[in-house]
């Protein structure tokens, strides 16, 4: 968890900023639980990290299709293969460094696999679709 939070994710297909405000508005509902009001400048304008944006489509998730946060959160990490990761793998950081990638820069499968949702029949390259409309189209193959 603690390289999934240093690892920024970047977003380049149009929309995905969206997921990045997600992760971000994190800090903000953090801030409001715990009664802060003058948080700290350059937290707050850091870049989104992978496990902000994940928690953030965990959220999105439990809200569009029902269940619990971290149940989505657990099953997104599970997609991606980070699940093998424990405290154990300390010398894990460029196995997770290439996942993260693969997610960013978006070199997994066209069919999603190695991604966020991978489909067994997807109707377009997962690879060109913004994270929320993949996150629909996973939802829609659930049912």
């Amino acid at each position: 968890m603690r390289h999934l939070y240093i690892k920024e994710f970047i977003w380049i297909i149009p929309n995905d900023d969206n997921r990045v405000e997600d992760g971000r508005e994190l800090r903000l509902r953090f801030l409001e639980e715990n009664n802060i009001h003058s948080p700290d400048a350059g937290w707050m304008g850091l870049g989104c990290s992978m496990l902000e944006m994940l928690i953030g489509v965990a959220d999105r998730l439990a809200f569009t299709a029902g269940g619990e946060s971290r149940k989505w959160f657990w099953e997104l990490i599970a997609n991606l293969g980070l699940e093998q990761y424990t405290d154990k793998h300390k010398d894990a950081s460029a196995q997770i460094d290439e996942v993260c990638d693969r997610v960013i820069w978006r070199t997994y499968s066209p069919d999603g696999e190695g991604g966020l949702f991978p489909l067994r029949e997807p109707h377009e390259d997962q690879r060109d679709v913004e994270i929320w409309y993949q996150l629909a189209s996973y939802l829609t193959e659930r049912n």
